[in-house]
C-alpha cells in the first residue's frame, strides 16, 4: 500500500476531510505549534482537514479561523471553527480575521497549492508567489512569539524565501512530513517565535542602562524592547552589539571598551 492510500484511507476511518489532515499532525509533532487555546489562522483552508486538527489541538479555548476563496462546509462537531471567505490579499478580509480572532493571533498555517498546469516551473513560481503572500499576512497578524507554517514547492527562490522567513522569527526549520505523497516535490516552513523587536542580531547602538536583571545583567530599553548587556550597571551609558533577538528580550556585548 501507497503512503497515498495509506493516509487517505486513515483520514475516512478517523473522519478526517482531506489526508492533508496528517501532515499538520506530524509538523505539530515535530516542532509543537499549536497549543490549548491558541487563536490559529488557517489560509487556504478548504475542505478543511487542517481545521480539523487544530481545532482538536487548540480546545474549547482556542479559536480556529479558516479562510478560503471556496466555501468551507459548517463543522457541527466543533464549536471553536469559524470560516471566512475571501482573498486573504485583500484588505477587508484581513480585517475579517482580525475581527473573529479579536485582534490577537498566535499560528498563521498555509497549506496553499496553485491550481496545477502541468509545467512545473510556473507551478513553482506559483507556489512561491502564494508562500510569500502568506507570509506578509503572517508577519501582519501574528503577535510576538507566534508561529508560522507554510508549504512552497521546490525551486529557483525558495532558499531566498527561506532566508526572509528566519529574518522575523527567532528560527525557522525545512521539513518535508511523511505524509506527503511519495512524488511531490512539496516542503514545509516553520517559522518558530514571530520577532517584533526592534533590533537584530548584529545591530550597533548606542543604549543607556536604566537596571539590572537577576543574574547581575545591566537592562537597556530599546522601543520597550529589553536588551540585556552584561558588565553594565544603571547609569552607564554604552555602545553595544546585539547578539540574540529573543521575542521578548535580547542580549548585547558591550562594545566601547
Amino acid at each position: 500500500m501507497t503512503r497515498r492510500d495509506h493516509y487517505y484511507n486513515k483520514a475516512k476511518q478517523e473522519g478526517y476531510r482531506s489526508r492533508a489532515a496528517y501532515k499538520l499532525k506530524q509538523l505539530d509533532d515535530l516542532e509543537n505549534v499549536l497549543s490549548r487555546g491558541d487563536t490559529v489562522v488557517d489560509l487556504g483552508a478548504a475542505p478543511g482537514g487542517w481545521l480539523e486538527v487544530a481545532a482538536e489541538e487548540v480546545g474549547p479555548d482556542g479559536t480556529v479561523i479558516g479562510v478560503d476563496l471556496q466555501r468551507i462546509d459548517d463543522f457541527e462537531e466543533y464549536d471553536n471553527v469559524e470560516t471566512v471567505r475571501g482573498d486573504m490579499t485583500e484588505e477587508r478580509t484581513r480585517d475579517r480575521i482580525s475581527d473573529a480572532a479579536d485582534g490577537e493571533v498566535d499560528v498563521v498555517l498555509s497549506d496553499m497549492a496553485p491550481n496545477m498546469s502541468g509545467e512545473y516551473s510556473l507551478d513553482q513560481a506559483r507556489s512561491l508567489h502564494l508562500a510569500r503572500q502568506a507570509f506578509e499576512t503572517a508577519l501582519e497578524l501574528l503577535e510576538s512569539g507566534g508561529d508560522f507554517v507554510v508549504k512552497v514547492f521546490q525551486g529557483p527562490d525558495v532558499e531566498a524565501f527561506r532566508e526572509d522567513v528566519g529574518e522575523e522569527f527567532q528560527y525557522v526549520r525545512a521539513t518535508s512530513p511523511d505524509a506527503s505523497r511519495d512524488e511531490s516535490s512539496e516542503i514545509y516552513f516553520v517559522g518558530k517565535g514571530r520577532l517584533t523587536a526592534p533590533v537584530r542580531p548584529g545591530d550597533e547602538l548606542e543604549v543607556a542602562i536604566e537596571d539590572v536583571g537577576s543574574e547581575g545583567d545591566g537592562i537597556a530599553s530599546v522601543e520597550g524592547y529589553r536588551l540585556f548587556v552584561s558588565g553594565t550597571e544603571p547609569g552607564d551609558e554604552v555602545c553595544v552589539r546585539v547578539e540574540d533577538v529573543k521575542p521578548n528580550f535580547g542580549f548585547a556585548e558591550r562594545i566601547d571598551g
